[in-house]
């Protein structure tokens, strides 16, 4: 399964690695290699030395303590403090830092540095010029949240493939069952 980047955001992205939330949910991050592959994905980072279950275990509450933070902020709540600390700490580790080389930029780190700039971005999109921009997919299966750039601010849904066309094509479905009724 390829990993999906429709959020406007690294943070927001790596909440979304746990899919349907509300419903059946669906686990992306299911072992060390997994973890590794999305960081580079992502372009968090070029090159990431191997996971390990700890490593795993570690990403997994840093990305849930981000989606608490996110959730929190959407619905003008306070922030829970364990998970307000969790990424805190997971911010004060060194980053993944690029380096210049011959053949252009480069950046190598470990899983501890890719998930210090992981949770560095969470910080910034929950304290920075985008929070007014944040929304969550309006698909009721979908937990996405997402950066909403559109013109007019009017975007809905995380992404037209995943979401927006099944709600679409769902609402027409019912129109068309509507009219037959009626007729």
């Amino acid at each position: 399964m390829d990993h999906v980047f429709l959020c406007g955001n690294p943070a927001l992205d790596f909440a979304a690695t746990l899919r349907a939330r509300r419903t059946v949910r669906f686990e992306t991050l299911d072992a060390p290699s997994r973890l590794d592959s999305w960081y580079v994905a992502s372009g968090i980072v070029d090159i990431v030395s191997a996971g390990q279950e700890p490593d795993l275990v570690r990403a997994v509450a840093v990305r849930e303590a981000i989606y608490a933070l996110v959730t929190a902020r959407l619905a003008g709540a306070g922030y829970d403090g364990a998970a307000l600390a969790l990424v805190n700490e997971a911010a004060r580790m060194p980053p993944a830092t690029p380096q210049l080389t011959a053949g252009g930029r480069r950046t190598e780190a470990t899983p501890a540095q890719a998930l210090s700039t992981v949770a560095r971005h969470a910080i910034e999109v929950l304290s920075g010029p985008d929070v007014p921009l944040m929304k969550e997919c309006a698909n009721p299966e979908c937990t996405k949240v997402f950066i909403d750039r559109s013109r007019g601010g009017r975007r809905e849904w995380c992404g037209m493939d995943p979401c927006g066309n099944k709600i679409k094509a769902a609402a027409y479905r019912a129109r068309k069952k509507e009219g037959a009724g009626a007729g």
